[in-house]
This record gives C-alpha cells, structure tokens and sequence, in this order.
C-alpha cells in the first residue's frame, strides 16, 4: 500500500511546511477587510474554494470562519453553494450590541454618532491624549451640520494625564540618551493640548452655529492610564487596553526610540446596558469609576504648555 507523502495536499500539490491557518485566523482577516472597507458592503466574497487555496486552508476551515462572520452579521448567504455576500447593513453589525471588536478608529466614530441622537448627549472619556475622541467627533459633527442630528444639549467630560507628573509611556528606551525624557514629554503635552484644544473649540462651536448647549471640561490623573475607556450617555461603555510597543520618532534632528502605546489601533470592547447582566454591570461599575476619579484625585486640567 503506498504511503501519502507527508506534506502532500488533498489536490496533489505540496502543502506549505508552515503551520496551517486555523478557521478562526481565517475569520480574523476576513473581519479586518470588511472593517477597514476592503470588502464592501453588498458585494460578493471570493469562493471557498479561492479563499481556501489562498489560506492554505481546507475548505471546511473556511466554512467555519465564514460562519463566525456570519452570527456577527457581517456576511449573509452563508453555504456550500454560492459565494457569501457582505452584508448590506455593516453600520449596525460593527457597532451594535453583538458587534466584534475593532479597533478604536473603526469602532468609535459610530458609536458616538449614535449617541449624538440623543437630545442631552453625554460623553465622558479617560485617554491619555484625546487624539481618537478628537477625531470621533468629526461624524457627528458633520451630521449636525447637515441637519441629521439635533442634540439640545452636550456635556463632554474628559480625564487625561496630569503635566506634573512623570510619564509611565511614552518613555524612551534607553534612559541614558541626552535629554530624551524630556523631548518625549514635551512632545505628548503639545499632542495633548493641541487636541484638548481642538476638541473644545470645535464642540463649543455649537453655541453659535446651532444654539446647543455644550460644555466641555479637562480634569488632569495623577497617573498614567494603561487603559482608555469612553462613557457614552451613561447607557454604553467601550474599553481599550494601551498596549506599548517599541518604536522610533523623530524630535528635530534627532532619532529617538521609545516605549509607545498608539491609542488609534487599541481594540476597542463595547459594553450596553441592556446586552445582559454582565454588559450591565460593566457599564454601571465604569460609570462609578470614572465618577470617582473625577471627584477625587483629579485636578484642574488647563490645555497649555
């Protein structure tokens, strides 16, 4: 009896010696085209049979991470016959309750819009820039001005890193480089300020152009968060880890590697009060944290150098 070459593959070509893709990384990249608009909403997905010889996949690998997608309401037509189709409605399978999780510039910008529907909008946010949420506003923002959205009233409550104290990230990676603490820190204070500024200025533009009621306040931690969280009209709660990394920025003439976390690409998790008791709970606990802090070790927050 003749014995199957060992890497041999099921059509006869030879199999890559690398691990094979397991349906969920499949899953995993397929999710990341739809998200960042490669696939696009109502059109057709390639084959099994195409997306399993482009994986290195059997096709029963790719039947399990089409249909991972499929609970989360990105892909319709699901089955052995004709290829799966992006579903049309991808606004609401990426943000609502059982939406996976995305990174925080797929995943925010939405999110804050649909709170921008309510008539007292209610933010608040712990981030040690505000470069995201800065960002995030902008849809909401444009619908305003196109007539979409008609809040009465917004409160924006922001925390972010205290000028005073000394940074846990960004930090650079060799201590001994001349002056490298101090050009990082002044480097994330310009970022941070620049941003407070722009978020204030644009939201209190409001006032004048639509006759809102906003308020916008800055209140400084005395530590550094090693996590982001956004508070949305106290019914929903989306949660990101800062991840560091290593990474090189030029300050002036001068190269300068540093420990980093950019905020932009955390993933970002959304909880909703209504999803169940543990989403529940998760809200209502971030709602008393972010309370506490405000109340108690924070301070006045003023966006200069």
């Amino acid at each position: 009896m003749a014995v199957e070459p060992k890497h041999a593959s099921v059509n006869g070509r030879k199999s890559s010696q690398r691990p094979q893709k397991s349906h969920r990384e499949v899953a995993d990249e397929l999710r990341a085209r739809i998200t960042s608009g490669e696939l696009r909403p109502g059109q057709r997905m390639p084959t099994q049979a195409k997306l399993a010889d482009e994986f290195g996949v059997e096709r029963g690998a790719v039947r399990q991470a089409l249909r991972i997608l499929q609970s989360e309401h990105l892909l319709t037509n699901v089955s052995k016959g004709a290829p799966a189709t992006v579903a049309p409605d991808l606004g609401k399978a990426l943000t609502g309750p059982g939406a996976p999780p995305a990174p925080t510039m797929v995943a925010l910008a939405p999110r804050i819009a649909s709170a921008f529907a309510a008539p007292h909008v209610e933010i608040d946010a712990l981030c040690l820039t505000a470069v995201s949420l800065t960002l995030a506003i902008g849809e909401p923002l444009r619908q305003i001005h196109a007539g979409q959205l008609k809040p009465a009233k917004v409160d924006f409550r922001v925390l972010l890193p205290s000028r005073d104290i000394p940074l846990a990230f960004p930090t650079p990676v060799n201590d001994s480089a001349d002056d490298a603490d101090v050009q990082l820190r002044r480097r994330w204070l310009a970022q941070r300020n620049a941003q407070g500024q722009v978020l204030r200025h644009n939201l209190l533009a409001l006032r004048a152009t639509h006759g809102i009621d906003v308020r916008v306040t800055f209140r400084a931690l005395p530590f550094t968060p090693p996590v982001k969280l956004y508070l949305l009209n106290g019914t929903e709660a989306l949660f990101a880890y800062y991840t560091l990394s290593r990474r090189e920025v030029e300050i002036g003439q001068q190269h300068l590697e540093m420990y980093d976390a950019p905020g932009i690409r955390s993933t970002l998790f959304a909880f909703e009060q209504g999803a169940g008791l543990r989403d529940m709970t998760f809200v209502e606990q971030s709602l008393v944290w972010f309370n506490a802090l405000w109340e108690t070790i924070s301070s006045e927050l003023v966006l200069t150098s």
